[in-house]
């Protein structure tokens, strides 16, 4: 499980009016670690009480809502919050972003945009707050790699394993035939790495321990590749796969 390493997380609250939908956002809130749910509302005019009153980051927020719509509660808020809008209609989309939304999300909202979206308000949070303590770049849903002259963004759920080659590394991901190469050791990626889900089995190989298929004593097998198991790496790989 990925542990909140930021001095603090990003509070954020809820609105829609209809409570299955307001029950959904909330489900995808208390999943991300780096996200503090502090309450949920039906009604905008009490969520507008409660910000008066309260200090909140980010903001999940319905438009066509009874009493008061989305756009119009965003207009009368009296200080900045980050705002993503929640809704079943594209029309407003436009209108959304010159508010200055973070993004705009057409319901039903498939986990993966969620996850795009709260990605991209925290990004927003940190230069925000970049004067405090930075996040520990093992505990992030993501990391970035240089390679082929460009900075790319690696989802750690999206990695198999990793092959070391020297002063290079092949990193193989899910669904994408050809690796990724970079110019970086073994030792150095595997700092990156979310401790709890990568396990280096070899002196050339780290594996994500979910997506190990089967294994012996001296191979394991992921996405239809069989990785050797080096005999120094046995017993921990043993423990920790065992207790993953």
């Amino acid at each position: 499980m990925l542990k909140q390493t930021t001095k603090e997380k990003i509070r954020c609250i809820a609105i829609d009016d209809e409570p299955f939908a307001l029950q959904i956002i909330a489900d995808d809130i208390l999943k991300i670690p780096f996200l503090e749910l502090i309450k949920v509302f039906s009604n905008a005019l009490e969520a507008e009480q409660f910000l008066k009153e309260n200090t909140v980051d980010l903001m999940f927020l319905d438009i066509q809502m009874q009493t008061l719509t989305g756009t119009q509660f965003l207009r009368r808020l009296t200080y900045p919050l980050m705002v993503v809008f929640t809704t079943a209609y594209d029309q407003y989309a436009i209108e959304g972003y010159d508010l200055s939304i973070v993004d705009y999300l057409l319901k039903p909202v498939p986990f993966e945009r969620f996850l795009k979206a709260v990605n991209r308000a925290f990004e927003l949070h940190l230069l925000r707050a970049k004067d405090e303590i930075p996040l520990v770049v093992e505990e992030r849903l993501f990391f970035f790699i240089h390679s082929e002259y460009k900075q790319i963004k690696l989802f750690y759920d999206n990695i198999l394993y990793i092959e070391g080659l020297k002063d290079y590394v092949k990193i193989f991901i899910r669904d994408t035939p050809k690796p990724i190469l970079t110019r970086m050791n073994l030792k150095t990626i595997e700092s990156k790495l979310v401790h709890s889900q990568f396990c280096r089995v070899h002196q050339s190989y780290i594996v994500s321990l979910d997506k190990i298929i089967s294994f012996q004593k001296t191979k394991l097998l992921v996405d239809k590749q069989e990785i050797p198991i080096g005999r120094r790496f046995l017993e921990d790989f043993q423990l920790k796969y065992k207790q993953d």
